[in-house]
């Protein structure tokens, strides 16, 4: 599986972004595609999750209700829509890919993508 993350970029304080995860190579049917995020200096963290066939998701605490992860079948695509951005916000965005459980844990994720750089400015 190969993973293509987009749609980073600068945005103010309070403004939307949307994130997409395109796979190649496989279906995403089998697998929990997840994103994470890492801010300069701090260790990688998880965001959200989904489970492709049931479509159930998880939430960190810090993004409920700000954050909305998503897939679209016929694109083969995870979206991850970002409103009311904070600063606090700012990283690298990954969106990542497994097969089997829904974790929250990134070391258990098999297949990356290259991240995406979202900035909050204050």
């Amino acid at each position: 599986v190969q993973l293509q993350a987009c749609g980073g970029g600068l945005v103010q304080t309070g403004g939307s972004l949307r994130l997409s995860c395109a796979a190649s190579g496989r279906s995403f049917s089998s697998y929990v595609v997840g994103w994470f995020r890492q801010a300069p200096g701090k260790e990688c963290e998880f965001v959200a999750a989904i489970r492709w066939n049931l479509g159930s998701t998880r939430y960190a605490d810090s993004v409920k209700g700000r954050f909305t992860i998503s897939r679209d079948n016929a694109k083969n695509t995870v979206y991850l829509q970002m409103n009311s951005l904070k600063p606090e916000d700012t990283a690298v965005y990954y969106c990542a890919a497994v097969q089997g459980l829904m974790m929250s844990n990134w070391h258990g994720y098999e297949y990356w993508g290259q991240g995406t750089l979202v900035t909050v400015s204050s």
